[in-house]
């Protein structure tokens, strides 16, 4: 199994820095690797992409961010070098929720292209809830609690909590089918359509126990994964039998 962490380099508010999330795909996927690897499963970790689709921050300075299709071509690109070598299997271990959609569709074309078993997965972090951390009613995707934390457990000499702030689109509390994270109806959105800061999310009580927290928890839940990706298999169907 190879591991690619995908992060990003963008802005993510006074408080953090632009490479929020490339450090979180990069260390915390190392560390999955890492772990997974002394337990036993053949898994290693490709150099991982910094620069992808950050283009909702275009707008900041110092984000770095590509077209869709250049970061779709440049990982069927990756898939093709992968195909080469003995390796089957690919798993994208990402740290920007920007590059979901598009990873997603990168599964299935790299399956289908070049016979790949292809995976996406990530840290998967929860925002505050009012119990863990200050309740950020579902919106604490960007730069808020949990990823300040993480942060701070990371590479706390890079981020300012003296400029750390609640930053929650009120306007959006009342609504009950356009949300971010678990709604029926999304939307195009850009980050400093919620205010200049460009964060979306309550960094102000951030800690960095908080973040050895979740970053234990990545790391099991990634080794766990890893093991159930490791064992995974599609069904070989009769051709006979398909419509």
């Amino acid at each position: 199994m190879l591991v690619l962490p995908t992060g990003a380099i963008e802005h993510h508010g006074p408080h953090l820095p632009l490479s929020t999330d490339w450090l979180m795909a990069e260390l915390i996927g190392r560390g999955v690797v890492e772990a997974a690897a002394d337990a036993g499963q053949d898994v290693w970790l490709l150099p991982s992409l910094a620069y992808t689709k950050s283009d909702e921050h275009h707008w900041a300075p110092g984000t770095m961010w590509l077209n869709a299709d250049t970061l779709l071509q440049t990982v069927v690109d990756i898939g093709r070098s992968i195909a080469n070598t003995p390796a089957r299997t690919i798993v994208f271990y990402n740290g920007h929720g920007g590059n979901i959609a598009l990873l997603q569709v990168a599964l299935r074309e790299l399956r289908r292209r070049f016979g790949l078993r292809t995976f996406l997965m990530g840290s998967n972090m929860q925002g505050g809830d009012g119990t863990n951390g200050p309740d950020e009613h579902g919106f604490g995707v960007h730069g808020g609690h949990s990823e300040t934390s993480m942060i701070l457990h990371l590479r706390p000499d890079l981020v300012d909590m003296s400029q750390a702030a609640r930053w929650i689109p009120d306007h959006m509390l009342d609504l009950e089918y356009i949300r971010f994270n678990g709604g029926p109806v999304h939307f195009g959105w850009l980050s400093n359509d919620f205010g200049p800061a460009g964060v979306v999310g309550d960094a102000s009580e951030a800690s960095a126990e908080w973040g050895a927290t979740l970053y234990a928890r990545a790391i099991a839940a990634g080794v766990a994964s890893l093991a159930e990706i490791a064992r995974f298999e599609h069904p070989i169907l009769d051709p006979g039998t398909l419509s």
